[in-house]
């Protein structure tokens, strides 16, 4: 998903089996004539529903002010119970992405609701 812009506020996760790989930085200006991924966080765990929680909490962490990144798709895409089973292939993103995206929607209108 590529978005270019400049980089108001950068918070990166970590802790312990968390690690983020990038060249982002606080006022830093993305282009669009590079590769879209400007960042990959990488997490272990003794297990994978572990390794699942620690993901979605380094996601809940990183903060991108002023870009449009994957990040909310990836958190909402690792609460799918196929993938939580480890039931996926190659094609299901592409087979569940209205369903993850109206999850978001759904919690987009909870809170513009409180």
């Amino acid at each position: 998903m590529p978005g270019t812009g400049k980089i108001g506020f950068l918070n990166i996760p970590g802790g312990v089996g968390v690690r983020v790989d990038t060249l982002l930085y606080n006022g830093y200006e993305t282009s669009p004539f590079y590769d879209s991924m400007m960042a990959k966080i990488i997490v272990h765990a003794p297990t994978r529903l572990e390794a699942i929680r620690r993901m979605r909490r380094a996601l809940l962490e990183l903060v991108t002010e002023g870009i449009v990144t994957n990040g909310d798709f990836d958190y909402l895409l690792l609460h799918h119970p196929d993938f939580i089973k480890g039931k996926y292939n190659v094609g299901f993103i592409e087979a569940h992405a209205e369903e993850i995206l109206s999850w978001d929607k759904a919690a987009a209108r909870l809170k513009s609701d409180e």
